[in-house]
C-alpha cells in the first residue's frame, strides 16, 4: 500500500521537479518500488528532468480519461528497475484533472507501489490542489528568500484545512525542504537562516539543499541528481532527507561539495 508524498510550494522556481525525480531515485535505490507523477497538466518537465521525454506514449489525463490503463502510462526507469514515472499532459488543460479521477487513479497505485510522489504545479489552482487532496504527507519546498517563505504559509494553511486528511479531522504530516541554501550568504545576511524560515513555518525540517550547479547539469541530462553523481552535495542531502523521510533519526548537516560537512544546526532535530 503506497504512501502518497505530495511535494508542493507556493511559488514556482523552487525545485519542486528536480526534488521530486532526486526523492523518488534515492527511494528506489533502497529496493522501493517507487512512481514520481508529475500533476503539472499543460506544463510538464518531470519527464525532462527523468530523461523519459521520448517515451511518453500515454499520461495522466489518458488514464483519468479511461483512454489508457495505468500500466500503459507508466515509465519504467532504465537505470533502477523499481522506479516508474506517470508524466503529465502536455495538450491538455488543468479542467480535465477532475477529482473522481484522480481518486480512482490513486486508488490504484496505492496498490501496487511502496511510495507514490506527486510533483505539484506551483500555488493554488486546480492541478495543485488535487495533488495535495489525496496525500498521505506532503513536502513544503521553500528557498530561503522572503517572498518564497511566506507564499509556503499559505500552502501549509491549505494543507491543514482543505485536504481528503483534514477534512476527515485527521492530521497532515508535514515536512519543510530548503532548497538552494548557502551558509556563507546566510551568515552575511544575504539570505535567510535556517532557524529564521523554521521559526517563520514551524514544520519539522527534512532536509536542507545546498546551492550547487550539479542540480542544474543534472536536470540537463535527464537524470535525477541522486543518480547522476551519487557523491555530490546535493544528492547527499536528498539521501539523507530520504532516510528521514524513512524514519532514521539522522543528523541535520548542509554538505558541501568541497569542505565536507558544514553548518551543522545546533539542536535541530528531525521530529
Amino acid at each position: 500500500m503506497a504512501k502518497v508524498v505530495v511535494v508542493t510550494s507556493g511559488k514556482g522556481g523552487v525545485g519542486k521537479t528536480t526534488s521530486t525525480a532526486a526523492l523518488g531515485a534515492a527511494l528506489a535505490r533502497t529496493g522501493d518500488k517507487v512512481v514520481v507523477i508529475d500533476f503539472d497538466v499543460g506544463l510538464r518537465n518531470l519527464d525532462l528532468v527523468m530523461g523519459a521525454e521520448r517515451r511518453v506514449v500515454f499520461d495522466l489525463i489518458n488514464v483519468i480519461q479511461g483512454d489508457a490503463k495505468l500500466p500503459q502510462a507508466l515509465i519504467r526507469d532504465k537505470r533502477i528497475e523499481t522506479l516508474s514515472l506517470l508524466p503529465a499532459s502536455q495538450t491538455r488543460d488543468k479542467d480535465s484533472l477532475t477529482n473522481e479521477g484522480v481518486a480512482r487513479v490513486m486508488d490504484d497505485i496505492r496498490q501496487r507501489f511502496d511510495w507514490a510522489i506527486c510533483d505539484s504545479p506551483a500555488g493554488i489552482e486546480r492541478g495543485a490542489t488535487l495533488a495535495m487532496h489525496y496525500a498521505d504527507m506532503a513536502i513544503v519546498v521553500t528557498n530561503p528568500e522572503v517572498s518564497s517563505v511566506r507564499d509556503s504559509d499559505r500552502i501549509i494553511g491549505i494543507l491543514d484545512s482543505k485536504t481528503a486528511k483534514a477534512e476527515r479531522g485527521e492530521r497532515m504530516e508535514k515536512h519543510l525542504l530548503l532548497t538552494r541554501y548557502d551558509p556563507a550568504r546566510a551568515a552575511r545576511g544575504e539570505m535567510l537562516k535556517v532557524e529564521d524560515v523554521l521559526e517563520i513555518l514551524s514544520i519539522p525540517l527534512l532536509g536542507i539543499i545546498p546551492e550547487s550547479e550539479e542540480v542544474l547539469k543534472a536536470s540537463n541530462m535527464g537524470a535525477p541528481i541522486t543518480l547522476s553523481n551519487p557523491m555530490s552535495a546535493p544528492a547527499r542531502a536528498y539521501f539523507d532527507a530520504v532516510r528521514r523521510l524513512r524514519g532514521e533519526n539522522v543528523d541535520m548537516v548542509v554538505p558541501a561539495d568541497r569542505r565536507g560537512l558544514i553548518g551543522r544546526l545546533f539542536g535541530r532535530r528531525v521530529a
